[in-house]
């Protein structure tokens, strides 16, 4: 019967466009011709997102993610246990694993040695929040951030838990995110996007696969648009050589007189969502090379980025242009940085990563409170899980290497909605359990949905028969840390 009442609208809306002057072909033609004439401001979309959403008023209107694939070491860098120093060497305690999984890298292991940081930690800031050495930018900041240093996850290995943390499941398959956030709340600029990604270029590490950013079962328009550093931060973007921008509109033209004819035959919803990507695609054209061009920045704003945010791609780079995107109304940025996958050489190779990352973070903040843009966006900063107290491989004073630990992990959030200078959650002495508040995955989801004004519960989409949502059936909103 639904499919009935489902054809039925279609059928109508078709009918009534057609009627309307020469129908949806010459609405999006029109679109084409001149994007900007339906609309109430240049650049501005007048309708975005469901109807019904968002469920109440949001607290944030956009969210930048941060996340830093590979699980950074939470003992290492927010986390400070001394007594894992204090006990250097000594065995992990039966009475603390007590029987937990390890995973196949360590699990052959006939001992498992603590080991304490080899880096200092300082409390910073009116919170006293507890920052190590390696963070000497974010711990300016400490002030502005939420930490929650009691997140936990059901995976144990990178791929299902990087998936877990961005589509809400361990298999492949479901929809990102950022592409939930895009289908419920839409774009608020026409001419761009509302989900872009950004992976800091020439990275090391896990590999990142498209399907973190993809559309799962939603339509394919509301997929994660990824920007590239260079002359073309879109893949196919720009016009061939010999092809005029005359020709491509008459070319699109065409194409959508297509894909009209065949919606009219096979009632397909997917290609009414290509039509509107080739409209989109059409207008990037413009939009796209200007905003990603980050050359005109004043010398104060390199500065407080790093040197490394005049270079395109940089991690640094990529945070400046995310300031940039959601200055033009992008919904959702994600951040991609790659590297943090410590099993050996942690005290070497961990100072880098936050040399790469730790003062663009910072800037962030900094850059968005200045503007006024951080009471309205949401930033995240995080992995996909932990890292083990005891040393993978062999334990030296001045090396050692940290497995995977899905028990207990930190991460921080900044900006619309959450309370500053917070610090959430409790692990034990050991950093392997734990012992106050935990937040596991999907309560981390379902509280970024509510700063959105999403009812994570109420949002869902119906495919193969079933009404499936970003918590799957869990997840409970951390009111703890709203303000």
């Amino acid at each position: 019967m639904n499919e009935c009442n489902n054809y039925l609208n279609i059928q109508s809306r078709r009918e009534f466009l057609a009627k309307t002057a020469m129908g949806f072909g010459a609405l999006g033609l029109a679109s084409l011709m001149n994007p900007t004439s339906l609309m109430a401001g240049s650049g501005q979309a007048n309708s975005v997102g469901l109807p019904g959403l968002p469920h109440f008023a949001p607290k944030a209107k956009r969210v930048i993610y941060l996340f830093q694939s590979g699980a950074p070491s939470q003992m290492d860098l927010f986390d400070p246990k001394p007594l894992l120093n204090k006990m250097y060497g000594e065995e992990l305690p039966d009475s603390v694993r007590q029987g937990q999984r390890l995973t196949g890298m360590t699990a052959g292991q006939s001992s498992f040695p603590l080991a304490g940081s080899l880096f200092d930690f300082k409390q910073y800031g009116q919170s006293g929040a507890w920052m190590s050495e390696l963070l000497p930018y974010q711990s300016q900041i400490v002030d502005e951030l939420c930490f929650i240093h009691s997140m936990y996850t059901e995976a144990i290995n990178h791929d299902p838990a990087v998936t877990f943390m961005q589509t809400g499941s361990e298999l492949a398959g479901r929809p990102s995110i950022g592409s939930w956030v895009n289908y419920g709340l839409g774009s608020e600029n026409e001419n761009l996007p509302g989900f872009i990604v950004l992976i800091t270029k020439n990275g090391t590490g896990q590999p990142l696969y498209s399907r973190l950013w993809g559309n799962g079962f939603l339509p394919s328009k509301y997929q994660g648009v990824r920007f590239l550093s260079g002359k073309d931060p879109v893949l196919y973007l720009n016009n061939p050589s010999g092809i005029s921008k005359d020709d491509r509109k008459a070319q699109l033209a065409i194409l959508e007189q297509m894909h009209e004819a065949q919606f009219d035959q096979f009632q397909d919803p997917e290609i009414e969502a290509r039509i509107a990507q080739y409209e989109m695609a059409y207008r990037m054209q413009s939009s796209v090379p200007e905003i990603s061009d980050i050359s005109g920045e004043p010398d104060y704003i390199y500065d407080l980025y790093g040197e490394d945010s005049r270079d395109p791609g940089t991690y640094a780079a990529n945070c400046l242009l995310a300031r940039r995107l959601v200055e033009k109304g992008v919904k959702f940025v994600q951040l991609y940085h790659r590297g943090w996958d410590h099993h050996g050489n942690l005290p070497g190779q961990l100072p880098k990563l936050c040399k790469q990352t730790d003062q663009a973070s910072a800037a962030l903040i900094l850059d968005l409170k200045q503007r006024g843009l951080l009471d309205n966006t949401l930033v995240i900063w995080g992995g996909e899980f932990g890292r083990t107290n005891y040393s993978q491989g062999t334990l030296t004073k001045t090396n050692y290497g940290r497995d995977h630990h899905p028990k207990c992990f930190s991460l921080w959030m900044a900006g619309a909605g959450v309370k500053k200078g917070m610090s959430y959650g409790k692990t034990d002495d050991f950093s392997y359990n734990i012992v106050e508040n935990p937040v596991h995955v999907h309560d981390f989801q379902s509280t970024m949905m509510h700063l959105l004004g999403i009812d994570h519960e109420r949002f869902t989409y119906k495919f193969q028969g079933r009404r499936y949502r970003l918590t799957d059936v869990h997840g409970k909103v951390v009111n703890d840390i709203l303000a």
